[in-house]
């Protein structure tokens, strides 16, 4: 069988002794000690996993290392720069985007993809680009809140329980 020996990560080449069929998410969390993306489901469907090859979000659970090998793989861990927090980290944190936070590190992940190809989303585009993530918690309001912090495109707010509430937001629920 084929073997993985390095992988470029988060701007790092880190050596890796892996058989190309493992997946990705076990070399990160396992072999790299990289734990910010979660093991959810296992099957690509909700998004706890989720990280950037060249740019494009990918679950890492089901693509198999060798895929990603001689790409640059980026996870939650790469964002911050120089001790400094990335903008979507400090938007989630501001606007109090996470309960349990299991499904955070790939909701930021997606979107920083989200904003990396439209930079001013409106609500709907942000809705589209998160698709395929899943919060168990429901903090989809306070998610698209934080992208819409991060991305500048925050309609005018008023308070609510835990954090800021769009008024475009201000729905009844029947």
């Amino acid at each position: 069988m084929a073997k993985v020996t390095s992988l470029n990560v988060n701007g790092k080449k880190l050596p890796v002794d892996v058989d190309s069929t493992v997946s990705l998410l076990s070399v990160l969390r396992d072999d790299l000690d990289l734990t910010g993306s979660k093991y959810g489901c296992g099957e690509g469907q909700c998004g706890a996993c989720t990280v950037l090859i060249d740019g494009q979000p990918l679950r890492s659970c089901i693509t198999q290392v060798g895929r990603a090998s001689g790409k640059l793989i980026t996870t939650i861990e790469g964002l911050e720069k120089n001790g400094k927090l990335h903008p979507l980290q400090e938007a989630f944190i501001k606007a109090d985007a996470m309960q349990c936070a299991y499904c955070t590190s790939g909701m930021i992940m997606s979107a920083s993809a989200l904003l990396a190809k439209t930079p001013k989303p409106n609500r709907e585009e942000i809705i589209r680009g998160m698709n395929g993530n899943i919060c168990r918690c429901g903090t989809y309001q306070r998610i698209v809140e934080a992208i819409q912090i991060a991305s500048g495109t925050q309609a005018s707010s008023s308070q609510h329980a835990g954090g800021v509430r769009t008024e475009a937001q201000e729905v009844t629920n029947d």
